[in-house]
């Protein structure tokens, strides 16, 4: 309404003759707050008005006036950011047999917790786990076959290491699946044995010779944790998510999840496990195929295993392990094979590539295959790149436009198994982010949950720490502007959304977080202590602390 000294009538009058509009009615506007836009000029501004699930303006605080809002939030001078992108995290749901080890401090405790589980199901049944690390148990070793034999020795038990790269099972497991300790190294994989020669309990990478035989919950079973779980990622400030692999059946769980809830969950694109050519022509779909809320992303691959393992394909030999330098996942001429159909198909691709050893070959066969069959925006990138390859890899890189989703949080949650298995060097260049993209590479930031929270992994990147407090090669530290550019707007452009989310701008989707702390002025030591106030998606609050 329009308003003079005269009053009302006046401004009624002035309405009439078109002096001035009445205030646009919108959904929902945020003020008096500090709009971080992450556009081009990495603008501030004081508020931002959304309509129809998109921002229509930002601005400063008169905004207020100018739109009628269905709802108005004073931010009270808090921080608004685009919500994270997390561009390589893996969500699923979780069977009764299941224990959650992500916050298991030591062997003890785990012991107890099979032990309580083991009770729980019953005699025979199986036990499974996720989540454990020898670097957060107090003992500050890996638990072993006798340790679980100790706790459940009438139940099988499998338990997955953090990262998914190794797990530890006892006896009963074992005998199950006919291996002893003349059985031989599945092929990518490794049997751990003890000084005397008998298997420890320690599989790396292979596991699943193992996990094969435990009964498969339903889905109708594991679908409610899938939900919760994916809900839980709003808390964290993730408004987008690129899941790592799924089969092209499993596609169709994330299908059904999103018709039903899709307005109550961050936004998904979903990598595609390679199936070979037969498999994915049968899909149907292909990157970029869904709309808003659920998408089909890159195809993915394994090139190697991880450092959690370990088995990351490596230049050099393990400082612990002389001789030893992880292997590939598959055989050579397979990769290049599966890289020259995916390319040729149409497919971008998000390959696993840990290893520098692995990261030279990706790189390589990915070159081959562009030069053979050049695509302008093909945008294909590696999932890692943990040990810096040499620099005329990533020059190529540049050259060639392929990218990487970075986990900076490795850094902090997997600084014991970089010292122990890596040269001082390149322990202390693991991650790499400034390199990269000195050599013209684009990166993005994520977490593969090691930790989830993006807070670790700008935390990580604009620090170089360790959880020892270690400062690893500080010449790789990213800018706050950076971490924050590589958590958000980056991770769009990975999945060739750019133009609709990533930043704070006219046009885009209202997906926001507002922040307990300004991460742009706050003491890099107390970013781990920032939590997310409230986050939007689509101009929806989905969740309110």
């Amino acid at each position: 309404m329009c308003r003079t000294s005269n009053g009302l009538i006046l401004g009624l009058a002035l309405v009439a003759l078109g002096g001035c509009a009445p205030p646009e009615p919108v959904d929902l506007v945020l003020h008096n707050g500090k709009i971080v836009t992450v556009d081009d000029a990495f603008s501030i501004q004081q508020a931002v008005a959304v309509s129809g699930g998109r921002i229509i303006e930002v601005g400063g605080n008169d905004l207020v006036s100018r739109y009628d809002a269905t709802r108005t939030i004073d931010l009270e001078g808090k921080t608004v950011l685009p919500g994270f992108n997390d561009t390589h995290i893996h969500i699923a749901g979780s069977p009764i047999r299941e224990i959650d080890l992500t916050e298991t401090f030591s062997i003890v405790e785990l012991q107890q917790q099979v032990r309580a589980k083991a009770e729980q199901l019953g005699e025979g049944e199986w036990v499974t786990g996720y989540g454990w690390s020898e670097d957060a148990f107090a003992e500050l070793r890996k638990p072993t076959r006798a340790d679980l034999d100790e706790a459940a020795p009438r139940n099988p038990v499998t338990l997955t290491r953090a990262g998914a790269h190794s797990a530890v099972v006892n006896s009963l497991a074992f005998e199950l699946a006919g291996i002893t300790k003349d059985t031989p190294d599945p092929e990518g994989g490794i049997l751990e044995k003890n000084e005397r020669g008998e298997l420890n309990g320690i599989i790396r990478e292979r596991q699943g010779i193992v996990g094969q035989l435990v009964p498969r919950a339903t889905l109708e079973q594991t679908r409610p944790s899938f939900i919760q779980n994916l809900r839980d990622l709003l808390e964290l400030g993730i408004t987008s998510l690129t899941q790592a692999g799924v089969s092209t059946r499993g596609y169709e769980e994330w299908e059904v999840v999103y018709a039903e809830h899709g307005e109550e969950l961050p936004r998904a694109n979903v990598q595609i496990r390679w199936g070979g050519p037969e498999r994915m022509d049968a899909f149907g779909k292909k990157t970029g195929d869904g709309d808003e809320r659920l998408r089909v992303g890159a195809v993915k691959v394994f090139v190697d295993g991880g450092f959690t393992g370990p088995s990351a394909y490596t230049i050099d030999s393990y400082r612990s392990e002389p001789g030893f330098r992880g292997s590939l996942a598959l055989p050579e001429e397979e990769l290049r094979t599966t890289i020259q159909q995916a390319h040729e198909m149409g497919w971008q691709m998000g390959f696993h590539a840990i290893g520098d050893a692995a990261i030279q070959l990706t790189v390589d066969y990915f070159v081959e295959a562009l030069e053979a069959s050049p695509r302008e925006n093909h945008r294909h990138y590696l999932n890692h790149f943990t040990v810096r390859p040499p620099s005329e890899v990533m020059e190529l890189m540049g050259e060639h436009n392929i990218l990487i989703t970075q986990q900076p949080n490795f850094t902090y949650t997997l600084e014991g198994r970089y010292v122990e298995y890596l040269e001082e060097e390149h322990a202390a260049y693991n991650n790499p982010l400034r390199s990269p993209m000195d050599h013209d590479v684009f990166v993005a930031l994520s977490s593969d949950i090691l930790p989830i929270g993006p807070m670790v992994g700008i935390y990580a990147a604009v620090t170089r720490k360790g959880e020892s407090g270690t400062v690893y090669a500080p010449g790789e530290r990213l800018t706050m502007e950076e971490a924050v550019r590589g958590y958000t707007r980056n991770g769009a452009y990975i999945t060739f959304e750019e133009d609709i989310k990533g930043t704070l701008e006219p046009g885009k989707l209202a997906d926001m977080i507002v922040l307990s702390d300004d991460l742009l002025t706050i003491d890099p030591e107390r970013i781990l202590d920032i939590v997310i106030e409230k986050t939007i998606v689509g101009g929806r609050v989905v969740f309110e602390r």
